[in-house]
C-alpha cells in the first residue's frame, strides 16, 4: 500500500461519514429513520437493493468460485430472478399495505404480539450470523491487503475496522442515507470489477484467445468434492491433484445430484424458494422495498435488482476464470504462493490486488472492496436495529410505561441500538471464521446457506400468515425452532457425516415445507389482515 492508495481509500470513508452526516439532519421521526418516510425513487433502491443482494461474497467469493468451479453458478442467478417475481407479484403487496415500520409488524397484526416479538428475535439471531459471515469474507480481503496474509489475529483486527466504520455512518444518517451511500458503492463495485476484469485480461500477454479457450473449456479443471486423505494441490510433477477434468465454461448442469447446488433444478426451484424466503422474510431486504413511493416501485426494484446481480456476478466470476488461466499456464507465476491457490483460493482476488495492480489503481480496487463490505454490512446493522426498536425495545417500554414519547427521544434511542447491533455483528464476524472451516463450504455457498438458519422457520409463519388462515402464537414458535433444528445438521454435515450429501439450496424447500405444515397445525385466532 502506497501513500496514494490510503489517500483514495481515507477519501472514500470520509465521504461515507459525511453523507451519513448530511442526511442525519432529515431524520424527523423513526418512520424517517427506518423507511425513509416511503418515498424513494425505485431506480435507487433498486441498485442499493443490489449491492445488499451481493455483498463481499461475490467481490472475494465468486473469484473463489470460478477459479475453483465453472458458471454453473448462474442457474442460481436466474433461480434469484423468479424468486423475485413470485414475491413481487403475491407477498410484497401484503407486506406493503400493512404500513408497519418491519415486516413483523405484519405477523404481530396477523397472529399477536408474541409472534411478532419471537419472529424478529429469530431474525436478529439469524442476521448476527448471516452478516457476520459476510463481514468476515470482507475481511480476507482487507487482511491480505493491509497485512499480507489471512491469519486469525489479522482477520480480528480486520473485521474491527470494518465493523467501526459503517458502525459510524449508518448511525448516523438512517435508510434514506444508506440507499444513497448504497447506490454508489454498488457502482464503485462494479466499476471496479470491471477495470479489474480488463487489467487481469491484459496481463495474460502472449497466450492467445485460443489457448485461453483450450484452458477453460477441453483443457479445464475444477476441484474435485472432498475426499478423505486427498489434499487438492499441485504435486511434484505440476499436475493437480484433487482436481478433475471439466469444462470451466459449462453454464447448465442437467444432474439430479442433491448434493450439487448449481444444477438446472437446484436453481429454479431451491434457490428461487431460498429467495422467497429472504424477500419475504428478512427485514434486511424488505426494508428496501417498504422505503419506496408505493407498492409496484418496490416490485419492480426488487426485479430489477435481481437482473442487475447477474451481470455483476459474471464480472466476478469472470475474474476467477481468468486467473485460473494465467496461474495454469504460468505454473511459476507469483511461485509458491500461485500454486498454494490449487489448494485454497479464498484470497486469490485480493492477492492480485496486493500484489500486481499498480499504486492508485490498487487504491482504487480497494475501494470498491470496501464497497462490497460495508453496503451489505451497513444494511444489516440498520434493518436490526429497526427491527429491535419497533417489534421490541418501543413496545416493551411502553409495555413498562417508559413509552419514548418524542420524535428525538426515539431516534436517539434507535441511533443508539444500530451501535448495539453495530457492535454484536462485528463479535460474530470473529465466530463465522471458525464456523466457515467446520462447514467444508466454499465462501459463496457458506454466506447463502447460513442464511437458511433463520429462514426456514420464518418462511413457514409467512407463507401461514399471507396464504392460509390457520397458525396462532403456539404454532409460530414452534415453527421457528423447527426450522432452526432442521438446519444445524445440514449446515454441519461434513463435520457429522464426513460429506455434505443435500446442497445448502435444498436446505429452505426442505425446511419450509416442515416449518409451514407445522405452523398450519395451529388453529386461527387472529385473522385481522387476511379477511
Amino acid at each position: 500500500m502506497t501513500i496514494i492508495d490510503w489517500l483514495i481509500v481515507g477519501l472514500f470513508l470520509l465521504t461515507l461519514v459525511v453523507i451519513g452526516y448530511l442526511f442525519s439532519r432529515k431524520n424527523k421521526n423513526i418512520e424517517d429513520y427506518f423507511v425513509a418516510g416511503r418515498s424513494m425513487p425505485g431506480w435507487i433502491v433498486a441498485i442499493a437493493a443490489t449491492g445488499t443482494s451481493i455483498s463481499a461474497g461475490t467481490f472475494v467469493g465468486s473469484p473463489e468460485l470460478g477459479f475453483n468451479t465453472n458458471l454453473t453458478y448462474v442457474m442460481n442467478l436466474i433461480g434469484a430472478i423468479f424468486g423475485g417475481i413470485l414475491v413481487a407479484a403475491f407477498i410484497l403487496p401484503k407486506l406493503y399495505n400493512a404500513k408497519t415500520i418491519t415486516i413483523y409488524g405484519f405477523i404481530g397484526e396477523r397472529f399477536g404480539e408474541s409472534s411478532k416479538r419471537a419472529t424478529s428475535v429469530m431474525f436478529l439471531i439469524g442476521q448476527l450470523f448471516t452478516s457476520g459471515s459476510r463481514l468476515f469474507i470482507a475481511a480476507i480481503a482487507i487482511s491480505v491487503i493491509v497485512f499480507g496474509n489471512i491469519q486469525f489475529e489479522f482477520m480480528v483486527w480486520s473485521i474491527l475496522i470494518l465493523g467501526v466504520v459503517s458502525t459510524i455512518y449508518t448511525m448516523l444518517g438512517g435508510i434514506k442515507g444508506l440507499l444513497y451511500i448504497d447506490t454508489f458503492q454498488t457502482l464503485l463495485m462494479i466499476f471496479t470489477g470491471v477495470l479489474a476484469l480488463i487489467i487481469i485480461a491484459c496481463s495474460l500477454g502472449d497466450i492467445s484467445a485460443a489457448e485461453v479457450w483450450h484452458t477453460l473449456t477441453d483443457g479445464g479443471m475444477v476441484k474435485a468434492p472432498a475426499v478423505a486423505g486427498v489434499v487438492p494441490g499441485v504435486a511434484e510433477d505440476g499436475s493437480l491433484t484433487g482436481w478433475v477434468e471439466g469444462n470451466k465454461l459449462m453454464m447448465f448442469d442437467p444432474s439430479l445430484d442433491w448434493s450439487q447446488p448449481y444444477t438446472i433444478v437446484a436453481g429454479l426451484v431451491g434457490v428461487a424458494i431460498f429467495k422467497v424466503a429472504q424477500f419475504s422474510t428478512d427485514q434486511e431486504f424488505v426494508q428496501r422495498q417498504l422505503a419506496c413511493k408505493d407498492v409496484k416501485k418496490a416490485g419492480s426494484s426488487l426485479v430489477m435488482s435481481q437482473l442487475l446481480s447477474l451481470p455483476t456476478v459474471l464480472i466476478f466470476l469472470g475474474i476467477g476464470l481468468l486467473l485460473y488461466v494465467k496461474y495454469k499456464t504460468d505454473p511459476s507465476y507469483d511461485g509458491a504462493l500461485g500454486a498454494g491457490f490449487f489448494t485454497d483460493a479464498r484470497d486469490i482476488f485480493p492477492q492480485y490486488i496486493k500484489n500486481h495492480i499498480p499504486a492508485g489503481v490498487r487504491g482504487l480496487m480497494i475501494t470498491g472492496l470496501l464497497a462490497a463490505a460495508l453496503s451489505s454490512f451497513n444494511s444489516a446493522i440498520n434493518s436490526m436495529a429497526s427491527s429491535f426498536v419497533a417489534d421490541l425495545y418501543l413496545p416493551i417500554r411502553e409495555q413498562m410505561g417508559k413509552a419514548a414519547g418524542s420524535d428525538a427521544d426515539q431516534i436517539a434511542s434507535s441511533r443508539w441500538i444500530v451501535i448495539l447491533m453495530g457492535i454484536l455483528l462485528t463479535g460474530f464476524a470473529v465466530l463465522t471464521c471458525v464456523m466457515q472451516q467446520s462447514s467444508g463450504l466454499n465462501l459463496v455457498d457458506f454466506a447463502t446457506g447460513v442464511m437458511c438458519f433463520a429462514y426456514v422457520g420464518m418462511l413457514g409463519v409467512f407463507l401461514t400468515a399471507i396464504f392460509t388462515k390457520r397458525g396462532n402464537n403456539y404454532s409460530v414458535i414452534a415453527s421457528l425452532i423447527v426450522g432452526m433444528l432442521i438446519i444445524v445438521p445440514l449446515m454441519f454435515q461434513k463435520e457429522l457425516f464426513g460429506q455434505n450429501y443435500i446442497a445448502w439450496t435444498w436446505w429452505c424447500p426442505i425446511g419450509g415445507v416442515i416449518s409451514t405444515l407445522v405452523c398450519m397445525l395451529g388453529k386461527q385466532k387472529n385473522n385481522s389482515l387476511t379477511k
